[in-house]
């Protein structure tokens, strides 16, 4: 897998992962099985998900298949999976932004690897996109941990204001988009709570795919064109058929570089 350096831009279109959410004898994911098709590892810190022993153990395999390791902070809420939004103060958003890094570049560090990006969580990420007062939090504590660590922050129709918070902090940025979801015409995604969210069709998903790294418009929810600047494709490994998607969509993208 190609590995990333803290550059602006990202190519070709790079694959990352939600990796590491098992915690103590609950298992979750396939993380063995996916991880040799992904560019990027986005491993849980133990506050959504993940454990001490997990995190090196995910950590390991990742150093083991030459893919890029990212911190995936989240809000301290295990029970909901760091699905629900927390009413933290900026000072409590930083403090558990430099808790989880810090926590798994230590462990990166004893193995001889090191966190090369940051992509918060769940509801935590939805926040920041959603508040550029919290996003500006996220950039500060980012930009605070270490200077030129990248945050991972969705693709929309118009990166402009976000990339130039980006650039008055100081922090590079990464978006990403996905190639299992359908978008409004905005650029955000349609919510999982309406029908149509997510594409389950393998050949569908593939074909998204394709489109964001050919950078070709995507059919928003309304029938509208909807073109995303992405470097990073967010891709899934919960059972053996996204395990299964995964392969596909990284043959179909290395068919492009041919």
């Amino acid at each position: 897998m190609n590995t990333v350096t803290g550059a602006h831009l990202v190519k070709p279109l790079l694959l990352n992962c939600d990796m590491g959410e098992s915690y103590g004898s609950w298992r979750m994911g396939l993380d063995a099985e996916v991880m040799p098709h992904i560019d990027c590892a986005n491993i849980a810190c133990g506050y959504h998900a993940g454990d001490p022993s997990i995190m090196r153990r995910t950590v390991a395999l990742a150093l083991e298949h030459n893919v890029t390791i990212g911190a995936h902070p989240a809000y301290p809420d295990l029970v909901g999976f760091g699905r629900r939004s927390m009413a933290c103060s900026a000072e409590e958003i930083r403090d558990l932004l430099h808790y989880q890094v810090g926590a798994l570049d230590g462990i990166c560090k004893v193995l001889g690897g090191r966190v090369a990006y940051v992509k918060p969580h769940g509801a935590l990420y939805n926040d920041m996109m959603a508040d550029p007062r919290t996003l500006r939090t996220v950039l500060e504590a980012v930009a605070a941990y270490q200077s030129g660590l990248p945050l991972v922050l969705m693709a929309t129709a118009d990166n402009r204001a976000a990339q130039a918070l980006g650039d008055e902090v100081g922090v590079p940025l990464w978006f990403e988009a996905f190639a299992d979801r359908a978008y409004t015409a905005s650029g955000h995604l349609v919510s999982r709570r309406l029908p149509g969210a997510v594409h389950h069709e393998p050949a569908r998903v593939i074909e998204q795919a394709l489109r964001l790294a050919r950078g070709q418009a995507l059919v928003a929810d309304d029938g509208s064109a909807l073109k995303l600047a992405a470097s990073t494709l967010c891709v899934h490994g919960d059972n053996d058929s996204s395990v299964t998607a995964v392969r596909q969509i990284r043959q179909a993208l290395e068919g492009l570089a041919l």
